[in-house]
């Protein structure tokens, strides 16, 4: 039976993506890279060093950059979000929905710790989030389970208990290989993608999850 909830934290909570892809691109034109809209979102949810080593090969661009390259993409990023990036629709419903339900609450991201406790302070969860976790300091981010499994244990739940809210494809391609079922909401110029049908639900907001919902996934 579930009764746990572990959520992603960029572009799901907090409307980060564009702050990440402005980090992203200011940093990238450095070395005269310039992504299209499919390149940016197909690494979606990647930590960055593994999304500057995925763009540094693929551009051919001398590894021995990419250290500097990472410090920007993070620092920019942060400052980027700390300053104008706001909450996604129905965040206070959806925490205010599992606690009234008593559910134990996590979040599992791809962002540092120190991302996390800023953007948790921004969106005013701190107080009713029962764990987190970051992929960062891991050896494999998402798509590999690690940090969702690390959420959960941290929370003291058997993963098969825990339901995830994810935006990313290399999130649920994790939140899934955890044995965790998966509630994803795609933005909106993504959603009618095919790929999303492994999901366990799909929905356009965190507002549409409902009681319906949860009692079909349980």
């Amino acid at each position: 039976m579930l009764n746990t909830v572990i959520f992603d934290m960029d572009g799901l909570l907090i409307d980060s993506e564009p702050c990440w892809h402005e980090a992203g691109s200011e940093t990238l034109s450095q070395y005269d890279i310039c992504l299209t809209e499919e390149q940016h979102y197909a690494t979606t949810g990647l930590r960055t060093p593994e999304w500057i080593e995925w763009w540094f090969r693929y551009f051919r661009v001398d590894s021995r950059f990419a250290p500097e390259a990472i410090r920007k993409v993070e620092s920019t990023a942060l400052e980027k979000i700390s300053d104008k990036a706001l909450p996604m629709p129905g965040v206070d419903y959806i925490f205010n929905f599992f606690k009234e339900r008593h559910f134990k609450i996590g979040l599992a991201s791809s962002s540092s710790v120190a991302l996390i406790r800023i953007v948790a302070e921004k969106l005013g969860i701190t107080d009713r989030l029962d764990a987190y976790a970051s992929a960062q300091p891991l050896r494999y981010g998402k798509p590999h389970p690690e940090v969702f499994l690390n959420c959960a244990s941290l929370l003291d739940a058997s993963p098969l208990e825990c339901l995830c809210f994810e935006d990313s494809f290399n999130g649920l391609i994790a939140a899934k290989a955890s044995r965790m079922k998966c509630v994803v909401i795609p933005a909106l110029s993504l959603n009618q993608d095919p790929k999303w049908v492994i999901a366990d639900l799909q929905l356009a907001m965190l507002s549409d999850f409902k009681e319906e919902q949860l009692r079909l996934l349980s």
